[in-house]
Order: structure tokens, then sequence, then C-alpha cells
């Protein structure tokens, strides 16, 4: 086993991808978020790679040093999950774990609906599953409940949002990881749903001091990747949520089968509205293995970032019982 992280590119599925991997025995890949990098899983690679796993986390499309393609019809989830069965391939395996955080964690539970034969156990952060919904797209359900102020829309708006976030990359970085984190005071937890006329940074906040869970450097590595690629990769996820809808389609009241966990902070603002925490608590309805829901007090959104130890001793206990080395 490597002494560290080893970073390489690897051709999957048409494009390529940049990985970070370490350690040797069963395959686990961490699919990150938005807006983040492989570096997310920091505090995860070496911890499972010391428990005997080969573990590899890439930067995923469109971010970092992957292949970031311009299209947006080029974002879809089977794209997404497609980048992932080929990277098995690639790596010269014939079964992985899936663990994903946010967009990963869809990715992740996508991939385990889609190819379990694969993808034999599954775990996700901060994100739980959802059952695809008959009635409609996401987008048009939203827009017919009169919650057009909802985030989603405004990353749809192509052009407006990478503005935003490309006028001051690391002032936006910043404000996003804090504000969406268990550190935020409780009165200015992260909104998803934006002012009138406004966009996603107006409610946050810019912290004077960094939590001590993120640095400087930390930022810096997340900053150049943007400055690099900008935006539009990352919000092109955003604007494939209703076509994700359709693609879905053939798997419409189809379970997640393999062994499942679910891990979040208390202080999510992903599972800490009515409709969030609903999806939680009807979760196993779907995931019939679903072997633990982890909630973690006072965690924010990015909790494998936040909380590693808490994060580390859940995935461990997870994978030893249902993916052993």
């Amino acid at each position: 086993m490597t002494e560290r992280p080893e970073g390489r590119d690897i051709g999957v599925n048409g494009i390529t991808l940049r990985i970070t991997e370490m350690g040797e025995g069963p395959l686990v890949l961490l699919c990150h978020g938005w807006p983040e990098l492989a570096h997310s899983w920091r505090h995860q690679i070496p911890a499972l790679a010391a428990a005997g796993y080969r573990v590899v986390a890439p930067d995923m499309r469109g971010y970092g040093g992957s292949s970031v393609p311009h299209a947006v019809e080029a974002y879809g989830i089977t794209d997404l999950v497609g980048d992932m069965v080929a990277l098995v391939a690639a790596l010269g395996e014939s079964r992985a774990c899936v663990i994903g955080h946010d967009w990963g964690a869809n990715v992740a539970w996508s991939a385990a609906l889609l190819r379990p034969d694969l993808f034999i156990a599954v775990a996700a952060l901060s994100v739980p599953h959802r059952a695809r919904n008959p009635a409609g797209p996401p987008l048009a359900l939203l827009r017919a409940a009169g919650l057009e102020n909802f985030y989603w829309f405004h990353f749809n708006r192509e052009g407006a949002a990478e503005a935003e976030f490309e006028a001051d990359i690391e002032t936006a970085l910043r404000r996003v990881l804090f504000t969406g984190s268990g550190d935020s005071p409780p009165e200015r937890d992260l909104s998803l749903m934006l002012p009138a006329g406004g966009g996603f940074l107006d409610r946050t906040i810019d912290p004077p001091v960094l939590p001590a869970w993120l640095t400087n450097s930390d930022i810096a590595v997340f900053a150049a990747a943007f400055r690099r690629n900008g935006f539009r990769g990352p919000f092109n996820w955003y604007r494939n949520i209703d076509r994700n809808w359709a693609l879905l389609a053939p798997f419409q009241g189809a379970k997640v089968t393999p062994p499942a966990l679910f891990i979040a902070g208390t202080r999510d603002a992903v599972i800490a509205s009515p409709i969030g925490r609903g999806a939680v608590d009807s979760m196993a309805t779907h995931v019939p293995n679903l072997r633990e829901t982890v909630l973690i007090p006072g965690g924010g959104h990015w909790i494998q970032q936040e909380r590693p130890d808490e994060v580390n001793a859940a995935l461990l206990r997870f994978l030893a019982a249902d993916y052993p080395p």
C-alpha cells in the first residue's frame, strides 16, 4: 500500500477522469458533490485504505482535473453512472462499493439502482434516496407548487449562476462551505430558497475566521480548480434534473437492493426541512436493505469534512459487515 494518496488520469466512457487512489483490497469509489473535488474525501481516503480497501476518488465529470464537456446534455445521470461503471472496468475490477456525497450521493444511489450486480454496496452522505415521482419531473412539480425561488431554478439559468460564482471564486466557496456547515449561526443556516430577484450567495455568510475543519489551503485547492474550469460543468448537473427523471422512467418503482448506509448532519439543510426529513424517514421503503441511518448531531452539509471521525467510524462499521476486506 502506498503511504499517501496518488493521483493519475484514466480514460473512461469517452472522457478522462483524474483519480486519487490509495490502498489495496476490495474497491471503494468515493463520489464527491457540488461544489467540491476528490479533495473533499481527504480524511476518508487514508482511513479506508488503512482498513484494507482500494480507495479511488475521482474528480467527477466537469470538475477539477477531469474532462469538462460543454454540452448540458453531457451531464445526464446515465452519463454520470456510466463514468463509474467504466471506471470500475478500467481499474480491472468487477465489483465495488460506491459512496457518494451531495450530487455524488445521487450518483451512488443511481449506480446501485441501475447496476446492483456491479455496485454491491452503497453509502450516501447528506442526500437521501428519493424514489422517482410518477406525477411528473421535479422542476415542473416545484413550479406548479409556486416554488420558483428554489435554488434549482437559479442554477438552471445558464450564464447567470456562473457569473454569480465566478465573480469572486474564493469568496463564493468560503460563503457556501461555511454557511452550509454546522458552524454557521443557527439563525443563518443555508437557505435553499432565494430572495426575490437575488442570488444563491445573498443569504450566505463570509466568515471572518474559517472553522477548524476548513483551512485556507483547502479553499485554495478548490478555488484553483474552479478558476481553471469555471462553474458551467458543475451547474450542468442541475440542468439535467428533469431530463434525469425522463431517463429513469424504465426504473419506475424499482428499489435500491444492495446493502446501504445513510449519513447526514442534523443541521444539513437538505434534511432539515419537513420534505427532507420525510425522505429520510421513508427511505427504507425504497431501500429495503438500508442497514443504518446515522444522523450526526450538529453536523452540517459537508459532513465528511466537518466530522471525519464519526463519518469514518460509520463507513468502516458498514463496510466490515457488508463489504469486508
